[in-house]
């Protein structure tokens, strides 16, 4: 018999940038579904550990994961078929990204830029190709990339992310096509999101730019944790999606 849509007992998961903002939302939905979750992080161990003894459950883990390192990203399949013997589900919500002003050239140097593309973009891959293997195993498995508006707007804290997350839809794009039926891959593009990830962008900057949008009101990390979740446990016929999360402001 199917499971409920949204019952993921008996799941596991592992979500990169899951200390923190969005990925942190979707690790609580996750684990309150029923599921058990590894936690990924760079910086923010104690965040994660904190994270993990709050969750509803057992058998939740932590990872540390650095996206620029390929040997860390590498080994998160084995360690993933290691803890938990199975992997259902991968959501690549980790990244960064600095405000550089679109018309600064000169700011946007190749140090960044490299820096920026390795880490947005050849380590969400890098997790993908290293934990296809285990997923393709459930046959039933989902990827879901978090992307932003910024891919197909060209606006954004920088060029740099621009393009990273421009490759991101295009790699979800490709991968739906070769990884079914066995793995689904879904992109969550956000908007401007109440978290800490932009520097320097704060509440009354975010009312603003909700204040030009339908919808009226700030993007929470609940708001894209709510759609990856639609993505994981409602959508099993949909592959390639993309699904905005911006109250609206970029509608055509």
């Amino acid at each position: 018999m199917r499971a409920k849509p949204g019952d993921l007992t008996g799941k596991c998961a592992l979500v990169t940038g899951g200390s923190n903002g969005i990925g942190a939302a979707t690790v609580r939905m996750l684990a309150d579904a029923g599921a058990r979750v590894m936690i990924g992080y760079n910086s923010g161990e104690e965040r994660a550990r904190k994270l993990m003894s709050e969750l509803p459950g057992s058998g939740h883990a932590v990872l540390k994961i650095d996206l620029a390192d390929s040997a860390s990203t590498s080994a998160s399949g084995k360690v993933a078929r290691d803890a938990f013997g199975r992997l259902d589900i991968l959501v690549n919500s980790a990244g960064f990204t600095r405000p550089i002003p679109h018309g600064n050239l000169d700011a946007l140097d190749d140090a960044f830029m490299d820096k920026m593309l390795i880490a947005n973009v050849r380590g969400p891959f890098s997790m993908i190709r290293s934990c296809a293997p285990l997923m393709k195993e459930t046959g039933n498995a989902v990827i879901v990339n978090v992307s932003s508006v910024s891919a197909f707007t060209g606006s954004g804290s920088s060029i740099a992310y621009v393009a990273s997350k421009a490759a991101i839809d295009n790699i979800s794009l490709a991968l739906a096509r070769v990884l079914g039926p066995q793995i689904r891959v879904m992109c969550v593009s956000p908007g401007a999101v109440a978290t800490d990830f932009v520097a320097g962008r704060g509440r009354p900057e975010l009312e603003k730019i909700a204040a030009s949008a339908p919808m009226k009101r700030v993007t929470e990390p609940e708001d894209v944790a709510l759609a990856i979740m639609a993505c994981i446990t409602h959508m099993p016929m949909t592959t390639g999606g993309r699904i905005i999360v911006d109250g609206g402001r970029f509608l055509g």
